[in-house]
């Protein structure tokens, strides 16, 4: 019995075997963005609550009735954005959003322009379902956008950009500025815009985030998605959604009703019931929290001398490992991890180019109990 040709296409993610190589040692995960931060109180309440009011059968395939007026609230509120309820589908996390995305708007050969560094896991769908990807590089240290670049790598096959903002790994914010220049590119080259927004409210320095379906003549081109993994502390509930208009929003709750039925029902109605009574401070305290963690972690890279490119936003850092020792990204990943217990992402998870090798993400999304450790630990690199 052998895999797939589609299977065989799909890269491994270091992710996963680093933090193996993490429990192997007893180490501190820094890898894997799980985001095991306390969930609100609130939610865990709600979630029990749902499971005992026995809202524990299948959903409509579109999601719960109530999260989606939620979400369509929500978007209002924090994005500017006018969804209807009948627009929005929910999903087992922004994973699956772009998942049912892909497949319900795109064909095997078709191409999507992604940012350098990526996401592994937006490379990995396209690649699963026969898709290819034009992959443009973003300028460090500040991952600045050059639209030369975009308008360079399309090609005749090519159907649609993916914007992550803020974007991980490399925690870059798209300036409004950036957005409108590419809001043009898509205008003109007839292109579809698809866009994962999880880190939406992990925004620093007193950034804004803009999310692209806001920017005029974008909506109609526009598949939006989000999650509440990070949001609530929840990655593990797998909650996201899409937005998009009608006709498209009904072919994504096909398709995800083909993937995966529905995301978990009594979750959906705690996420819900969360939006709904959260008020304006959580979400403002999510900025000024995440901003006080980058900030501790990145100082404990820099006195490691493993400069760190600061993000703008999301819960990600990347920092340069080119003084450790090491054949390629990986290996100077699991020398770090050997010595110091901290275990981080290689870059060959976000780059084909050279900097695979001298790259690597930490996640500080953690406890600062943990991260107050890992820190600690990481000064024995130094």
């Amino acid at each position: 019995m052998q895999p797939s040709q589609r299977a065989r296409s799909i890269r491994t993610s270091p992710i996963r075997s680093m933090t193996v190589a993490c429990e192997r040692v007893g180490g501190i995960n820094l890898a894997q963005g799980i985001c095991d931060t306390p969930v609100p109180e609130l939610l865990r309440r709600a979630a029990r609550e749902a499971i005992d009011a026995g809202h524990n059968v299948y959903s409509r395939a579109e999601g719960v009735q109530a999260l989606r007026e939620a979400l369509s609230k929500k978007l209002r509120r924090h994005g500017g954005l006018d969804y209807d309820p009948d627009e929005i589908v929910v999903s087992n996390g922004a994973t699956g959003a772009f998942h049912a995305a892909a497949m319900a708007l795109l064909e095997p050969g078709d191409e999507v322009v992604l940012f350098e560094p990526y996401y592994g896991y937006h490379l990995n769908t396209l690649s699963a379902l026969g898709m290819g990807a034009r992959v443009v590089p973003l300028d460090p240290p500040d991952w600045t956008l050059d639209l030369a670049r975009v308008e360079a790598a399309l090609g005749p096959r090519t159907r649609a950009i993916l914007i992550n903002t803020p974007a991980n790994p490399s925690g870059k914010v798209f300036a409004r500025a950036e957005l409108e220049a590419l809001a043009e590119l898509v205008r003109s080259r007839d292109l579809l815009l698809l866009t994962d927004e999880v880190y939406e409210h992990f925004v620093f320095d007193g950034r804004e985030h803009v999310s692209p379906a806001a920017l005029p003549g974008l909506r109609e081109r526009t598949v939006a998605m989000s999650a509440l993994s990070k949001t609530f502390a929840i990655t593990g509930w797998r909650i996201g959604w899409a937005a998009a208009p009608r006709a498209v929003a009904q072919a994504l709750a096909a398709v995800n009703d083909l993937l995966y039925v529905c995301a978990p029902t009594p979750l959906q109605v705690a996420c819900a019931r969360a939006l709904d009574e959260l008020g304006e401070d959580y979400y403002a305290g999510i900025a000024s929290e995440y901003q006080r963690k980058r900030d501790r972690l990145c100082a404990a890279l820099a006195d490691a001398r493993l400069e760190p490119f600061v993000p703008q936003g999301s819960y990600f850092v990347l920092a340069d490992t080119s003084r450790i020792p090491g054949a390629d990204g990986m290996a100077r990943a699991m020398r770090l991890l050997e010595d110091t217990g901290v275990a981080s992402v290689p870059g060959e998870a976000f780059f084909e180019g050279p900097r695979a090798d001298f790259t690597t993400r930490l996640c500080f999304g953690k406890t600062d109990a943990d991260l107050e450790e890992a820190c600690r630990r990481l000064s024995r690199t130094g």
